[in-house]
């Protein structure tokens, strides 16, 4: 058995609305065209929204309880509906009369008009609606919204409290995306610095490293170029190195004068000397410590033997 479908019909004047109840577009027809006083056989049916004709059966199922239909016969062509100033002036139709005072401005009276039908037919279509809807729904009077919904005030104000809610949490959604936005373009920035930086240091050791023909790293080289006792901050081996290469070989790899590679090479030399008088003394100390131990315990060993001796 088909499904019982409520319907909406009107003529093109749309005065009045007229609620049947059909199973089929056929029987829409008839009954339609029995409310209206038309001929059925002489009607065609078009959506009283958009002008759409219906006549296929199966989009006609496909089609929400309550749509409304409008019946043209001969050559009349469908219309929009009439607005009225401020929006509001549906509201002084009698609902004694019959009209379907709501139904009949749908739509083109404000945009909020066709989004309070989708919300009395299905509240979750609250999603799917931009914020420019929801906007507008917020906007309209209480009285005005629960009217054209057909809830109570209080049911009304609470949905527009939700929709509000909604509309901020889109807010602060939007703006947590923007700072996240900003802050990867911060943190980019700052890795390319870094990496910048990075490129410049390597550029820099990259220039003052040098293929030593005498087996010299760049280290070295830029301690022997120092200032301030780079002797100093040798090692031996580095500076037996030095010592080794003499004055024309480290004239070459410097880059100075005969001079001042002299007093380098004589400033080494006396570190050197330096460093190996200390390891000799250092030597002695603990040779002399090694000695004075040895007798102290030898001589407590020497006494005890006499005193076994003496019994």
């Amino acid at each position: 058995m088909s499904e019982i479908k409520p319907c909406k019909v009107c003529k093109l004047s749309r005065e009045k609305y007229y609620g049947v109840v059909v199973v089929s577009l056929s029987q829409l027809r008839v009954k339609g065209s029995e409310a209206l006083g038309y001929n059925s056989s002489f009607v065609s049916v078009v959506l009283d929204d958009d002008g759409t004709v219906v006549e296929d059966d199966a989009y006609f199922l496909c089609l929400p309880p309550n749509t409304k239909f409008m019946f043209l016969q001969d050559k009349e062509m469908w219309k929009p509906a009439k607005r009225f100033d401020g929006g509001t002036a549906w509201l002084m139709r009698s609902f004694d009369t019959g009209t379907d005072a709501v139904d009949g401005t749908h739509g083109d009276v404000e945009p909020w008009h066709s989004l309070a039908d989708q919300l009395r037919q299905d509240l979750a279509s609250i999603v799917l609606m931009s914020e420019a809807d929801l906007e507008s729904l917020v906007a309209v009077p209480c009285a005005v919204l629960a009217s054209a919904l057909t809830f109570s005030e209080q049911k009304t104000r609470d949905l527009q409290d939700t929709l509000q809610r909604v509309l901020d949490r889109r807010e602060e959604e939007r703006q947590s995306k923007e700072l996240l936005q900003l802050y990867l373009k911060v943190v980019e920035k700052e890795r390319n610095q870094d990496l910048q930086q990075g490129e410049t240091a390597q550029d820099a050791v990259d220039c003052i490293e040098v293929d030593s023909a005498v087996g010299f790293n760049s280290r070295t080289l830029l301690v022997l170029k120092g200032k301030t006792s780079p002797e100093t901050r040798l090692s031996n081996e580095e500076l037996q190195m030095v010592l080794r290469q003499g004055v024309e070989t480290m004239m070459d790899e410097l880059g100075w004068d005969r001079g001042r590679t002299a007093v380098l090479i004589q400033a080494c030399e006396e570190e050197l000397s330096k460093r190996l008088q200390q390891v000799q003394a250092m030597q002695s100390l603990s040779a002399h410590s090694q000695c004075t131990d040895s007798t102290s315990t030898t001589q407590p060993q020497t006494e005890e033997t006499r005193a076994k001796r003496r019994k």
